[in-house]
């Protein structure tokens, strides 16, 4: 399976959270399915750092992209394709990132493994933690 971390998802599963439940925790390691990190998260969560809204043991420039790396996950580029949907989105969700989360989802045919509910009323396959 072809997989898009939530921004959240992700930061609990680099930092070995205990709300990212086990059965994921072992999907997201499972070396048969295809998981992706956006940029849009690696630039949410330096946005969030820069306003203090989330420490981090190290500049997250350098942090997230290497933690990304070093659980295998691959980066998934903003690209135009994505951005091209945003138009077509109900207006259910206000937060730019997630949309765009959305956006690429849609666009690469990804589950978006993800916390929030409202993005489970868009058209795009989510597997949401219950």
């Amino acid at each position: 399976m072809k997989f898009l971390l939530d921004t959240c998802i992700f930061l609990w599963f680099i930092s070995g959270d205990r709300r990212l439940p086990a059965p994921l925790r072992e999907l997201i390691c499972d070396p048969t399915n295809e998981v992706f990190l956006s940029t849009v998260s690696i630039w949410e969560s330096i946005v969030k750092h820069q306003l203090g809204k989330l420490p981090l043991p190290m500049p997250p420039a350098e942090y997230l992209p290497g933690q990304r790396k070093r659980h295998g996950i691959s980066s998934l580029p903003l690209d135009e394709g994505s951005v091209v949907h945003l138009p077509d989105l109900p207006a259910f969700h206000r937060d730019p990132f997630d949309r765009m989360l959305i956006c690429q989802a849609i666009q690469h045919r990804l589950t978006l493994v993800t916390t929030d509910r409202i993005i489970c009323s868009y058209p795009v396959k989510t597997m949401p933690l219950d």
